[in-house]
């Protein structure tokens, strides 16, 4: 379930529990305390911790959930499920911070070689040659 923790430097750490292949998988997230993931987590928390005191009441005459049943929607509970790119995407994050390679990647990524650079480029010349043979056929057509 999911957990904050808030901090005195105004961001709150987010901890949330995904099913992936059978297995639980913690995901820990680090937000601003005033973004709206946040926010809506705050939310979500206060609803959680309002409705478990009201859902067993300690009033003798209210009939109680039996024990089987109330452990059987514990154990059935369904667990957010993680996709496969989820779970790769996670993955590689983890492993850029504990290689220390995130800066370098980014300095990469905006040179002359990246991957981004080069996909602009290509989409830059394809449209210039689009825009020639537009030119040549509209110039061939007869008035």
């Amino acid at each position: 379930k999911p957990q904050e923790k808030p901090k005195d430097s105004g961001k709150v750490t987010i901890t949330k529990t995904f099913d992936f292949a059978g297995e639980e998988v913690k995901v820990t997230k680090e937000v601003d305390s005033n973004s709206k993931e946040a926010k809506s987590f705050l939310k979500q928390q206060e609803k959680v911790q309002s409705a478990a005191p009201a859902s067993l009441p300690t009033v003798s005459g209210v009939k109680r959930p039996s024990g089987m049943s109330s452990l059987l929607g514990k154990i059935g509970a369904k667990k957010q499920k993680m996709s496969t790119l989820e779970k790769s995407k996670l993955d590689w994050e983890n492993f850029k911070e504990e290689e220390g390679i995130v800066e370098e990647l980014a300095i990469h990524n905006r040179g002359k070689d990246g991957y981004i650079e080069r996909k602009a480029f290509l989409e830059r010349v394809d449209h210039r040659q689009f825009e020639i043979e537009r030119d040549i056929r509209l110039s061939r057509m007869k008035p």
